[in-house]
Order: C-alpha cells, then structure tokens, then sequence
C-alpha cells in the first residue's frame, strides 16, 4: 500500500494541526512573557488564595484589626467592603450596626475596592438624571472600555496553573483543564458586576448601552443612539421598549441620514456578547456530556457560594 492521500485543506486532522499550533505558539509566548518579569519567579499563590481575596475574606481581619487598633475610619471601611460581597454576615452586620451608631460613621462608608468604571458609570448617571446628555455620554463611554479591560483580565487570570491529581487520555484531560477554566470564567461578569447602592446592577453592559442610547438621541445624534439601541438588543433581544426605539429610528432614516450600517451593534459589544455566550454554551454542554455529577455538583456550589457573596 502506498502512503495515504494528502490531507485536504478542510480536513479534520489539518484542522487540529492548526488549532494546536496556536496553543503552542501562545504557549511560548506566554513562557517568554513569564521569563521578562521578575514577579513570575516567584512562588505564585494558589487558585484557592486567590478566591479568597476575589471573596473579599482579608477585610473580615482587616475590620478587627482596625477596631483593635481604634482606627474607626477604617474599620468602618473594610467591614462595609467585606459586607458588600457577604450581605448576610451576622457577625459583620452587627458590628456595622454599631459602627453606624458613631456620630459621622456615614463619612467612612465606602467600597474599598470600587472599580474606576464603577465610578465612571455612577458619574455617568447623575449626569444622566440631571439632564447634562453629554457629560453623561463622556462618562459612561470611558466606563464601558475600562469594563471589558476589567474583564479580558478577569478571564485572563482564569488562565493560571493547575494541579493534575488524575491521568487521563490527551483529549479528556485537556477537557478537564479547560472545563475549570470555563468555570471560572463564567463568573467573571456577576464578579464584575457593580453593586450601586446596596443593589446589583443588573445587565450592566446592556444598561450602559441604555443611558448611552438616550443620551445620544437627546442630543440628536441619531447615528450613535442608532448603534446604541443595537447593542442593547443583543443582551436583551425582547425588550419591547427598545425595539420600539429601533423602529422609529429605522422609520427616519432617511430623514436623518441614517444606512444600514448605522444600525449594526458597535464591535466592542458584539465581541463581548459574542465571548459570554459561548463560553456558556461550552460549559452548559461540558456539564451535560463530559461532567460527573459530582464534578457539576462541585463546581455549581463553588459558583453559587460566589453568586450569595457578590
């Protein structure tokens, strides 16, 4: 028998050939990356370490250390910051319940750990009650890129090393690694998510989209409110207010000179929709077909413990 046929430039095997090739290249990016930094020869802390940072748990310490040391300020601070990941704290809710029975303990009342795109997007609101359109759209068009580099960094880091306590074939065990990886991804946008007030603010890419929309079409810039509305709607398809708003904007088009390009999402939200999606697509199916009930069962307390404390 002669050697087989050439591979065609569709085929499966090729296909893979190409798919790891770029693991490898990343890979040896990555090594190299590591090598030029002198943080990355040092001993590197566990996944379970840094849950317990993303948890907000050094605050529990830092409030009685600071109680301690009678630095009230502070101790008001970090018990606030701690509560607002664990709202159902008892020990920590009383000790906020008499912190705020000190004269000017409202002052100290702070999120320690706010996000500039938090602040960004509060910002953006007042602005937005106030009726100043354009400063609101200022605002909120900074907060919306310092969210997706805040969560590029948070998948990023999802990426760190693993233990290997079982050997399995090639396909399964790379499966595994990346199933992890997929679990914890999948919490980087509640993780991200602002909480404004003592509330979640719920789809909060879509909802800077919202104000965006109306601020831009309060100032008559139909294009951007156009691309605005679009990108709403591919975090919430069947919000009827805002189908509404595309049909009126698709109603005036030529009276404001809007094309059909004007009424694509911007690329930034389609990207991030696009990214979410799948990633939950692909852990749903790797929790149906290749998860053991007590992996799922594992990973889904892991992710609801997070959820109760965000």
């Amino acid at each position: 028998a002669g050697p087989p046929p050439p591979a065609s430039p569709a085929s499966p095997a090729l296909e893979e050939l190409r798919l790891l090739s770029g693991v490898l290249r990343r890979a040896q990016c990555l090594r190299r990356c590591k090598q030029g930094l002198p943080a990355f020869r040092q001993a590197q802390p566990g996944r379970d370490l840094l849950e317990e940072f993303q948890r907000r748990e050094p605050y529990k310490y830092l409030q009685f250390a600071y109680f301690k040391a009678n630095n009230l300020p502070k101790a008001i601070a970090a018990a606030h910051t701690f509560l607002l990941k664990h709202p159902d704290d008892e020990m920590m809710q009383r000790n906020m319940a008499y912190y705020k029975s000190i004269p000017d303990a409202e002052e100290h009342i702070k999120d320690l750990e706010t996000k500039p795109y938090e602040n960004l997007f509060v910002r953006a609101v007042r602005a937005y009650n106030g009726d100043n359109w354009r400063t609101s759209i200022s605002d909120m068009e900074l907060a919306l890129p310092d969210f997706f580099k805040a969560y590029d960094d948070c998948i990023a880091a999802c990426e760190g090393s693993r233990e290997i306590t079982d050997f399995k074939d090639f396909y399964l065990s790379i499966a595994d690694h990346y199933i992890e990886v997929l679990a914890c991804k999948v919490q980087c946008e509640s993780n991200l998510t602002p909480i404004i007030g003592g509330f979640v603010v719920e789809k909060f890419v879509a909802t800077m989209y919202h104000y965006l929309q109306f601020a831009c079409y309060k100032l008559n810039d139909m294009k951007n409110a156009a691309s605005c509305a679009a990108s709403y709607l591919l975090f919430d398809e069947k919000d009827e207010v805002m189908k509404q708003n595309m049909v009126y904007y698709q109603y005036h088009k030529d009276k404001w000179g809007l094309t059909e390009e004007d009424f694509q999402p911007r690329s930034e939200a389609v990207r991030y929709h696009n990214i979410t999606t799948l990633q939950l697509e692909m852990y749903a199916f790797a929790k149906e077909h290749l998860m053991d009930d007590d992996e799922v069962s594992f990973l889904e307390m892991k992710s609801w413990s997070k959820k109760q404390q965000s």
